[in-house]
């Protein structure tokens, strides 16, 4: 079974270089649409918690005394 990215390939394999060269710019256009989304996800992201900065109070976290706790003895 062949992959989409196989498939791509084998299409546009059979393409005049003008017409695979616009292939690729618009799979190139179309990455940089899906990182620019997902740069504006992280960026609202990070807003949202930064919210909440310094709203708890953090303690050093010890994996030790986690199981070394009378209930589970």
């Amino acid at each position: 079974m062949n992959s989409i990215a196989e498939n791509i390939f084998e299409t546009v394999k059979t393409l005049p270089e003008q017409k695979a060269a616009e292939v690729l710019s618009f799979a190139k256009g179309l990455k940089a649409k899906q990182e620019a989304e997902d740069m504006i996800l992280r960026n609202r992201s990070l807003e949202t918690l930064a919210k909440f900065r310094g709203r708890f109070k953090v303690e050093p976290f010890n994996r030790d005394d986690c199981y070394d706790r009378p209930n589970l003895r």
